[in-house]
């Protein structure tokens, strides 16, 4: 299988520079089970990427090594030039780490926590209030910043995870499934508190998520793994514009009938790369216009019944089943 893999920026005349590297990670667990088998990315200063990839792809196990809770078997990641096994704690003082699992204290205010957090930093004083204040306007807590954090929602929780993440002024933040289990326009408002942290342009953001559409929405690259390597790398455009042809996706109203409907689609000749994503049957054609009335044709001689069939430029979620042979929307079940 052909992979789309394209140069990271900081690797040619004139890119911005490295805030992460990452050459020839590898990690094989105990009883044998290869977690990573040789990962190369760069991350350049200022940039959001995302990390994507199946459970089990190697996706947690990258996270662990680049914030120093984990060692590799083989291979290097360096934090703006900081070797994060030789160096740990310098690493550490770089990085700012959300994880999937809220870290807020439960007994405490969002303003306790943030100063918490800080001193934790050694940070003390008047900078510290400063940095709590600022930290609380910009993630839009501050009306409720000396409220018991048992009060707040899951999405107010998780802006102040962010805000914790960022209180000692990292290079790069990683953001671990940072929407997981949030309501829509919630996860609408997280990617706008995102979005304006990246547009400073001082912050590097490692961000995993099995939501295509945050990738899509907030990354400049992707990258996704699979059993281990990256099979793809590029941005958004770059991935979408490389499977050619269009996209069709033809929804039935039986669950039951989505493999036959796949059977049918996967006979025709100007039709490939087909999945099942629960009702919906997903292909690639090169000519949607007259691809169209040839697989309806072929589902109502099979006695399939569609309920839509709908044609697009291919998604990133296209791309994803492409490489990962699976959808976003299964691995989140």
């Amino acid at each position: 299988m052909a992979h789309a893999v394209t140069a990271p920026p900081g690797t040619g005349g004139g890119e911005r520079a490295a805030a992460l590297a990452v050459r020839g990670l590898a990690k094989t667990y105990p009883g044998g089970r290869r977690a990573l088998a040789g990962v190369d990315f760069e991350v350049a200063a200022g940039e959001v990427f995302a990390l994507l990839g199946p459970n089990g792809a190697g996706k947690s196990t990258t996270m662990r090594i680049l914030t120093t809770l984990s060692r590799p078997d083989a291979g290097t990641a360096t934090i703006g030039g900081v070797d994060v096994v030789r160096e740990p704690q310098k690493a550490r003082r770089l990085i700012g780490y959300v994880a999937q699992r809220s870290g807020v204290d439960a007994s405490g205010t969002g303003r306790e926590n943030l100063t918490l957090q800080g001193r934790l930093h050694g940070l003390s004083g008047r900078t510290l209030a400063a940095r709590v204040d600022a930290l609380l306007e910009t993630v839009g807590l501050t009306e409720i910043a000396d409220r018991g954090t048992r009060e707040y929602s899951g999405g107010t929780r998780r802006k102040l995870d962010i805000a914790m993440g960022l209180v000692h002024e990292p290079r790069v933040l990683f953001l671990d499934e940072p929407t997981t289990g949030l309501d829509p326009e919630v996860r609408a408002e997280i990617w706008e508190h995102i979005t304006g942290l990246a547009g400073a342009g001082a912050l590097t953001i490692l961000l995993t998520t099995h939501y295509l559409e945050e990738a899509d929405r907030l990354a400049g690259r992707v990258a996704i793994l699979d059993r281990g390597t990256i099979v793809a790398q590029g941005t958004p455009a770059e991935l979408k514009g490389d499977l050619r042809g269009d996209a069709i996706h033809v929804e039935v109203l039986d669950p039951a009938a989505a493999e036959p409907a796949r059977r049918v689609l996967a006979g025709l000749a100007r039709v490939r790369e087909v999945t099942v994503d629960g009702v919906t049957v997903r292909a690639l054609v090169e000519d949607a216009a007259g691809a169209v009335p040839l697989v309806l044709a072929a589902l109502t001689e099979r006695g399939v019944t569609a309920s839509s069939v709908a044609v697009a430029r291919p998604s990133l979620d296209d791309v994803y089943l492409h490489y990962a042979g699976r959808s976003a929307k299964e691995e989140r079940a």
